[in-house]
C-alpha cells in the first residue's frame, strides 16, 4: 500500500472496514508470492488492485505478464482497478495482439492523473497507452465510480469502482 491509498479520498469506506479486520489483515500480511501460484489450475481469478504503487510493481513484471495471459488463455476473470491496469499493457492475447485491443476497459483517467500531479511520475498515462493499444476505453466523470465489464475481463477506474468491480468478479464467478 502506498501513503497517498490512505489519504482522504481514496481511503474508501471498504477500505477502512477492511483495516479493522484483524483476520484479513492477518491474511494480507502472509500473502502467497505471486511466483510460487500454479495460475494452470485451481485458480479462478485475478485481482490487480490499484495505488501508484503498482506503477513500479505491476509494470514490466514478467511474472504477473505470465499469471494473467494463462488466465485470459484459459477464459478465467482477469480484473484490474484504478492502477491495478498497468500491468494489462505488457499482456498479450494467445493470438499475440494486446489483451486489450477490441476489449472495453476502464482504468485511471489521464485527468484523474494530472489532478494529483503524478503525470510525470508514472511509467506511462494508463488511458492514454490503454487507447494505443486499441481498448474501448471508456469512463466516468473525475472520481466517479466506473466498472467495465467485457467477457471475463473486468477493469475499474478509480478507487471509486473497487465495490463495482468486487462485485462484477463475483457475480462471474457465482
Amino acid at each position: 500500500m502506498d501513503k497517498n491509498s490512505m489519504g482522504e479520498g481514496f481511503f474508501t469506506d471498504e477500505a477502512k472496514k477492511f483495516m479493522h479486520d484483524g483476520e484479513a489483515i492477518g491474511q494480507l500480511s502472509h500473502s502467497t508470492k505471486l511466483d510460487s501460484i500454479d495460475f494452470s489450475s485451481g485458480v479462478d481469478a485475478i485481482f490487480c488492485c490499484g495505488g501508484h504503487g503498482t506503477c513500479v510493481d505491476f509494470h514490466d513484471n514478467a511474472t504477473l505478464k505470465n499469471a494473467i495471459e494463462i488466465m485470459y488463455a484459459a477464459d478465467k476473470v482477469v480484473s484490474a482497478v484504478c492502477h491495478g491496469p498497468m500491468a494489462l499493457p505488457q499482456c498479450n492475447k494467445p493470438d499475440g495482439t494486446p489483451l486489450v485491443q477490441g476489449k472495453v476497459v476502464a482504468a485511471f483517467k489521464d485527468s484523474e492523473e494530472i489532478a494529483v500531479a503524478l503525470q510525470d511520475k508514472v511509467p506511462f498515462m494508463l488511458e492514454s497507452k490503454l487507447r494505443e493499444q486499441g481498448a474501448k476505453y471508456e469512463s466516468a466523470d473525475d472520481w466517479n465510480s466506473k466498472c467495465c465489464v467485457d467477457g471475463k475481463l473486468v477493469t475499474g477506474q478509480n478507487p471509486q469502482s473497487s465495490v463495482a468491480c468486487a462485485a462484477a468478479v463475483i457475480s462471474i464467478l457465482s
